[in-house]
């Protein structure tokens, strides 16, 4: 089994994983030889098993697998022999000893890593070296930089504050040290480098005035946030990243470009001392020494340290009679119980000397600061007794003349005194209990009025010499409470090592002292002895390894009470042997914990009583503040606490439960109303515990939890049956919980029994059955319980049934699915109208949630689309309604899971078809699926940078959203567009049919074809080889012919791509109206629905002289159909293709002219491709096939055509007559040889067209003719042209080309002509 899952985590390259679980491998296997050996002692045996045990529970761990539990022989624990709370603790255990377990096997992988370089070989402590070189940014005023070490996930500062100082002008305070500010962070400890993340944070605060726009006259010197920078370094401390001459820039977070500051940082082992010794070049005695807000992992004998650290967190000050918030300053100090100031003692920050007084950084009125500032009271051990903090403060602004005013008006000589104050309350903590002695309200002497102002700090003492420790502190000063010694003596167990290694001495002084004066009781002896041993076994700890000589020293030279001799047997040989043998077992327990629990039971009634006794109290008005806040800090400590001892003692108690307990409880409430409040906490409270207490790989526990709720479910639902269920007595709220609960149940992720192995899907079958089914048919049953209440839970219930059918078990489905149809059936009996459309449109909304999830299959479609068609088909109503439900839900599923596979495919082509497919599927039943995946294609057509379609996506959300949005411009800016649309060159895509056929593309592409637009210069083979790298297993079609069934039902895929072309749609209001080519050449490209392809086809036999004597069949696509238009002749299709000829030379020969900025390539193309007989073969061909002798006689019907043709042949002279024109005025000198051949290739051209088809001058507006409208109806188009020369002769062209108007207005003749031919036909006149 282990085998198997180290391929398994290989193949998933996941290296280290797999080397730690096959390490693990052969250790097991090596277990296993030595334990079927049957060599081992009984004692040894049992070990070895242990350590087998405790290995495979390691690796279960870190391969994500279930936590067993076992007892103390090894063996697994069987949940319906073991109690709920014994197999709780023995989780817990099992939990916790891996968890150390994972702890040590860090810390080894990061000590592994490190000793790759020998200097970082045993170390312990490390210190990171960081200079900083410079300082950019344009302040105008000094400014202080202070850079701290932050961890982000605890939202702590871990060390000092690295303190420099800049001028106004831009330069440090000290110049000397110039690009060059060296600070050496030590006392770090490896699990400090082995955070998660770890920051380098560096403070800027300005000191100047309160604004910088101000000037001299106003208030200097005050401390004023300015920005912060931020860089993560985690890497660094790791060791992952060591270049000794990168400098990093770190930015200013909000604030200019190129602001910040520029450092350099390196990791060294050891402590300061080592380091000084081992790189000197690194840290000199101008290096600034920061400290760790903490003492190091290992600590040093002859380590001797007294600091204090203070921070400012919070204040909350009334702004009084000011309309704004005060402008807080918060001035400390520290004083001896005379008033005077220790002079010096406080440090910001490393770097500089000490301060008397520090004043805080001010916010600009703002009612709560919060300041986080942190500075280190350094005050010499003697003095500590006897001095204290004093903090005033100010309100400052921005005139001279308010800027020292205190907060009150208070007697500042008699605030000022320290005898006077220090007689005064220092916190509300105080204040309360003088009041509780007293039993009055405190009042003074006015000195400082009473205020509801508050003011918070942090204080954290890093001392050698100093502790906080109570339960060490008891020791030290056992003689003032002997009473309470055997408490004391207990709780020295519970002390951190490093505290008590830290007072060692004091510490075995006091514990034999204990000895020797209480020797005549044998009361304390064992407590003193198992203390001893236990501070002996620290010394045995890594970290304290140093303080082994201390501990000798001390026994041999200290420790002289031979009374003590003889009670512990104890010299510096036994003590040594105590070291070896208890060591090994001895642990660290949870202190803090501890302490809490300890505590619990005394302090918990005692505030509760203080609380009621306070609130109860008539006489006085109670202090509802003070209440609240006491009471909200009760409730945090408590939620703090772990809830699976509770849990656990819960489902201990159900588990005990028969029915005749559950129905004896209940029999207990006086009123419905309390049943109902009890149900309602129940079933909450047991939704909310499910999967949310227990680990998830306690999946014992949680199996076992789930079983004991699933009995007290069933027991409830007798309940709700029996006095919930009447018409009078319904409860809409309780029977929704119960509802919701039961879905919670279902999905609850322990019972999702297809995710798990085969084995384990087994065993959890074989021990609980399958739960989810029990549930199920519960849900079930009491859904039809309901009766005439089911309308009460649609829609609102569609939701959680759906999830309840969507799990993935058979059985279960085919009992829910039938809800779906009871809640069809029930919406149309009630509803006015007789439809169901409130639990259609919830059930589209909540599948497409459901599915995007991940939930959902294909045989729930299948079966859904069953099931419904089963009951509706027998229904005298929903049979057709019913039944459209029922192929639309099927069809909606089948897409839906289409998109939930496709949105992870590589191509944006594919998602976008298939999230179109969901969009047609869905736009009448749910908006909000539409406007989900609108949204989802608008982001894919702006990955593939189609602008045009986004918007156009954008715009139908918009619709949906019933949003209309105006835009509105400047006539300069209207000027500009239509500038661009008459002149900027537009590049006309090309259209591309592509179909895919065979059953092996995914059910949105398999067997339809889709129109595509190309992207500019995109032709078809460029866009074919995209589409085939799309489906490199496809198989290309080279025919344009519609596939046979073979193809349709292959299981491969095949597709075919072939251009196609639009086919002009103008709008109504510009048809049969003259229009600039430009808009038309829009419109020929876009806004198209419909499009055509010629596929040619040969008729009659074959001519090898005449390759023309064919014709083509043509087909017409529109974006919802294809249809076949009639055949056409080869000669019909000649006259189209001349005809388009002439309409494109005549628009580029427009377009030279008008724009002559435009470039000539174009034409130049145009007019080779005609003109040079190399190659053209254009009317060439045409003379061939249709201009015979043989051709004419065997069609005489298409005499008039030919005609038509020829004239069209005749029609293209002028037009490249034109052309050349323009293109020798544009081309340049590498374009001249080109002209010339162009110049000689037409005039041979001119003179054969001009022979064999006649002359015809074009003039400028000429162009007219040349309309489509012209060649549409070509006989009577040619008839009309003929009686127009009939009538007007020559002049005609005349009357073109100057005046049409008015030449048709002086000849009534030729008026008459006109409007007979615009009523007969006027499209000739487009």
């Amino acid at each position: 089994m282990v085998l198997i899952t180290c391929s398994s985590a290989h193949q998933s390259n996941k290296t280290t994983l797999f080397r730690s679980v096959q390490q693990m491998a052969y250790s097991l296997i090596e277990y296993h030889s030595q334990i079927v050996s049957g060599t081992l002692p009984n004692d040894d045996l049992v070990e070895l098993r242990k350590k087998v045990t405790a290995k495979i529970d390691y690796g279960n761990r870190i391969l994500g697998l279930d936590l067993v539990v076992r007892d103390e022989a090894g063996n697994t624990l069987d949940p319906e022999r073991t109690s709920t709370v014994s197999l709780f603790r023995a989780h817990e255990s099992a939990s916790h000893s891996i968890d150390e377990r994972i702890q040590e096997e860090k810390v080894k992988h990061f000590s592994y890593d490190y000793a790759k370089l020998t200097l970082f070989s045993g170390v312990h402590t490390y210190s990171l070296l960081i200079n900083l070189r410079n300082f950019v940014c344009n302040i105008g005023e000094d400014a202080e930089l202070f850079m701290s070490l932050y961890d982000p996930d605890k939202s702590e500062f871990i060390s000092e504050n690295f303190l420099v100082r800049w001028d106004s002008t831009g330069m440090p305070k000290e110049i000397e040290k110039l690009n060059n500010f060296p600070a050496l962070f030590t006392d770090l400890s490896s699990t400090d480098l082995i955070r998660q993340r770890l920051f380098l944070v560096c403070q800027i605060i300005r000191v100047g005035c309160m604004e910088l726009k101000e000037g001299k006259k106003h208030t200097g010197g005050l401390r004023r946030p300015f920005g912060v920078a931020v860089m993560d370094i985690t890497d660094i401390a790791h060791g992952k990243t060591d270049d000794d001459d990168k400098q990093y820039f770190i930015p200013f977070q909000h604030m200019f470009l190129l602001s910040g500051l520029f450092v350099t940082l390196k990791l060294l082992p050891g402590d300061v001392f080592q380091v000084k010794k081992n790189y000197p070049h690194f840290v000199d005695r101008t290096t600034a020494i920061v400290r760790k807000m903490g003492f190091p992992e290992i600590i040093l004998p002859g380590y001797v340290r007294n600091d204090i650290y203070v921070t400012l967190l919070q204040g909350e000050f009334d702004r009084g009679k000011k309309k704004t918030p005060k402008n807080v300053e918060v001035i400390m100090s520290v004083l001896d119980e005379e008033g005077n100031p220790m002079e010096k003692a406080i440090f910001p920050g490393v770097g500089y000397e000490g301060i008397t007084e520090y004043k805080s950084v001010i916010y600009y009125q703002v009612k709560q600061p919060c300041w986080n500032e942190t500075v280190k009271v350094a005050i010499p051990i003697e003095d500590v007794c006897r001095c204290h903090l004093r903090l005033t403060f100010r309100h400052r602004s921005s005139q001279d003349c308010e800027s020292h005013k205190l907060f009150f008006e208070v007697d500042v000589k008699k605030a000022d005194d320290a005898k006077t104050y220090l007689t005064l309350p220092g916190s509300y903590a105080e204040v309360e209990e003088k009041e509780r002695q007293t039993g009055k309200s405190f009042h003074h002497a006015g000195i400082i009025p009473i205020t509801k102002d508050s003011f918070q700090i942090a204080t954290l003492t890093c001392s050698t010499k100093l502790t906080q420790n109570v339960d060490l502190l008891g020791l030290l000063n056992w003689r003032s409470n002997t009473e309470r010694l055997e408490e004391i003596l207990q709780k020295l167990m519970e002390v951190e090592g490093g505290e008590i290694i830290k007072f060692l001495q004091d510490t075995l002084d006091a514990l034999f002292n204990i000895m020797m004066e209480t020797s005549e009781e044998e009361t304390y002896d064992t407590l003193v002895f198992n203390a001893l041993v236990f501070i002996i076994s620290l010394i045995g700890d890594i970290k304290f390894q140093h303080f082994n000589p201390v501990l000798e020293t001390y026994i041999s030279k200290h420790f002289s009470a031979t009374l003590a001799y003889h009670q512990v047997g104890l010299d510096s040989r036994s003590g040594q042997h105590i070291i070896h043998t208890k060591s090994c077992v001895s642990s660290t327990p949870l202190i803090f914990s501890l302490v809490l629990l300890d505590c619990r039971d005394v302090l918990l009634p005692l505030i509760t009583d203080q609380l009621s006794g306070q609130l109860d109290d008539n006489s006085n008005k109670p202090d509802l503040e003070a209440c609240v806040q006491l009471l909200s800090t009760v409730l945090d400590m408590l939620d703090c606490k772990d809830v699976g001892h509770y849990l656990a003692c819960m489902t201990a108690i159900l588990k005990q439960m028969e029915d005749a307990h559950y129905a004896q409880y209940i029999s207990t409430f006086k009123t419905r109303q309390d049943i109902i409040d009890f149900l309602m906490e129940t079933f909450i409270m047991f939704k909310n515990l499910m999967g949310n207490v227990f680990p998830p790989d306690w999946m014992i526990m949680n199996l076992h939890q789930m079983k004991v709720f699933l009995r007290a479910i069933d027991q409830y639902s007798d309940v709700l049956n029996k006095y919930f269920l009447d018409a009078a007595h319904f409860h809409l709220q309780l029977w929704n919980n119960y509802f919701y609960l039961i879905v919670a149940f279902l999905t609850h992720k322990s019972l999702q029994l297809e995710s798990f192995s085969l084995e384990k899907r087994d065993k959890i079958l074989n021990k609980y059955g399958d739960m989810r089914k029990s549930i199920g048919f519960k849900l079930r049953e009491m859904w039809n319980n309901l009766g005439q209440h089911k309308m009460k839970f649609i829609p609102a219930m569609v939701g959680p049934i759906l999830e309840a059918t969507l799990v993935p078990e058979p059985e279960l489905r085919k009992a829910t699915i039938p809800i779906f149809f009871d809640m069809m059936q029930c919406e149309h009996h009630f509803s006015t109208n007789h439809t169901f459309q409130k639990f259609e449109n919830e059930l589209i909304t909540k599948l497409d949630q459901e599915v995007e999830g991940g939930r959902g299959d294909e045989q729930y479609k299948i079966l859904l689309e069953k099931t419904l068609l089963e009951y509706c088909r027998r229904h005298r109503y929903l049979s057709q309604s019913g039944e459209a439900l029922a192929f639309l839900l099927s069809s909606l599923l089948e897409n839906l899971l289409a998109y939930r596979t496709i949105t992870h495919d590589e191509s944006p082509e594919l998602r976008m078809s298939c999230t179109v497919n969901v969009l047609v599927r869905t736009l009448k039943h749910s908006s909000s699926i539409s406007k989900y995946t609108l949204l989802c294609l608008r982001d894919l057509h702006l990955d593939r940078e189609n602008y045009t379609e986004a918007a156009y996506t954008l715009l139908l959300h918009a619709e949906l959203l019933e949003v209309w949005i105006s835009c509105f411009c400047t006539q300069k800016q209207q000027a500009q567009y239509y500038e661009n649309i008459m002149h900027a060159m537009r590049p006309q895509p090309e259209y591309f049919a592509v179909g895919y056929y065979g059953q092996g593309f995914p059910s949105f592409l398999r067997n339809k074809m889709f129109i595509y637009r190309g992207k500019e210069y995109e032709w078809l083979e460029d866009f074919s080889l995209k589409l085939m790298s799309q489906f490199p297993n496809a198989v290309k079609m080279t025919s344009t012919s519609p596939p046979g069934d073979n193809i349709f039902n292959s299981p491969g895929q095949h597709i075919q791509c072939f251009t196609v072309k639009p086919v002009l749609n103008l709008p109504s209001q510009f048809k049969d109206k003259g229009l600039p080519e430009q808009i038309l050449n829009y419109y020929r490209t876009n806004e198209v629905e419909k499009f055509q392809y010629s596929r040619p086809f040969r008729k009659g036999e074959k001519d090898p002289d005449n390759e023309f004597a064919v014709s083509y069949d043509l087909y017409c696509f529109s974006l919802w159909d294809s249809h076949k238009l009639p055949e056409i002749s080869p000669l019909d299709n000649a006259i189209e293709t001349m005809e388009l000829a002439n309409e494109k030379l005549s628009n580029l020969v427009q377009q030279q002219a008008c724009d002559r900025s435009l470039p000539v390539h174009p034409l130049s193309m145009m007019l080779n491709g005609i003109v040079d007989p190399a190659v053209m073969g254009g009317f060439s061909n045409y003379e061939k096939a249709f201009f015979t002798e043989a051709y004419m006689k065997k069609n005489p019907d298409h005499l008039e055509r030919i005609e038509v043709l020829k004239h069209l042949i005749a029609l293209q002279i002028p037009l490249l007559d034109e052309g050349i024109r323009i293109h020798g005025e544009k081309s340049t000198e590498q374009l001249k040889p080109l002209h010339n051949r162009l110049v000689t290739c037409f005039q041979d051209l001119r003179a054969k067209v001009e022979k064999l088809y006649g002359v015809i001058t074009l003039v400028s507006l000429m162009d007219s003719t040349l309309k489509k409208g012209f060649v549409r109806d070509r006989l009577r188009v040619c008839s009309f042209w003929e009686e127009m020369f009939q009538i007007c002769g020559s002049d005609l062209y005349e009357i073109l080309s100057y005046n049409f108007l008015e030449g048709v207005l002086k000849s009534r003749q030729l008026q008459a002509v006109l409007i007979r031919w615009h009523t007969t036909r006027p499209s000739i006149f487009a």
